[in-house]
């Protein structure tokens, strides 16, 4: 054929002298190396004739048989090759592949880990390690149950609010705290509306307030505290305070047409 390598020419011409040469094996694969996958097969077949135990001619084979999409007879004749000689790294590849394009990806992965163990280093081998075990074993993914209820905590810092409002102050001593009837709290947050959409931190926010200024309503009433507890409520009730000041601006903003 026209553009055919020196090589190739000279090993064809020895096979059609002698159809029994086993100088086949050699035209098979300089055939398959230069896309003439059809020849490859014939002359394999018609030198297996004569050499049937001849493994490297039938790997030979099955990689040509794969390169036309017959896959099932490459994978008969990868099987014969391994049942011989297991640790055949080009077979090991080459069933591998074929596993690959049928979509057997766990056996395809075992084949590829076969072939690189033999191997040693592969670039080419271990990206396809990597990359069908991301398929067949994926990370197990780390998002937040959507059973876990959310809380104030995962919306805000309260570590850092309460240093930036509470840094620096000094210890004061035990005071008694009125007791504020119930009757005379009033919700710096009634009468504002958000929308109910749990995805919506700010309705979560408001939502949580009004939950904490229920709770405090029906709270039993507070001993007399010692200076470090009154001093981290204080921390608390002020933190709170910015929040509900902050939330009523930005629910302002929202409801003015103007700022839109």
């Amino acid at each position: 054929m026209n553009g055919d390598s020196p090589r190739l020419v000279e090993l064809r011409r020895r096979v059609q002298a002698d159809p029994a040469s086993i100088a086949f094996a050699q035209l098979a694969e300089e055939c398959r190396r230069a896309g003439a996958n059809d020849e490859a097969v014939a002359v394999c077949r018609a030198g297996l004739a004569h050499y049937h135990d001849y493994l490297s001619a039938r790997v030979t084979l099955g990689r040509a048989l794969t390169e036309l999409g017959r896959l099932d007879e490459a994978h008969a004749e990868l099987h014969i090759v391994l049942s011989s000689a297991p640790d055949n790294l080009a077979a090991n590849r080459a069933m591998a592949e074929i596993l690959h394009q049928q979509g057997k990806l766990e056996d395809a992965l075992k084949y590829y880990k076969k072939a690189l163990h033999l191997s040693q280093h592969d670039p080419e081998l271990e990206n396809a390690v990597e990359r069908i075990e991301h398929v067949v074993s994926p990370p197990a993914p780390t998002a937040k149950s959507e059973d876990a209820p959310t809380t104030i905590e995962d919306l805000f810092d309260f570590d850092t609010l309460l240093a930036q409002l509470g840094g620096g102050t000094q210890p004061k001593p035990a005071i008694a705290v009125p007791l504020v009837p119930p009757a005379a709290i009033v919700d710096p947050l009634a009468g504002v509306e958000l929308p109910a959409d749990d995805n919506d931190p700010f309705a979560q926010l408001e939502r949580l307030l009004r939950e904490s200024d229920q709770q405090d309503l029906h709270a039993a009433p507070r001993p007399v505290e010692d200076a470090e507890t009154l001093e981290q409520r204080q921390r608390d009730q002020r933190v709170m305070a910015t929040l509900e000041d902050w939330l009523m601006a930005v629910v302002a903003d929202r409801n003015n047409p103007a700022s839109a």
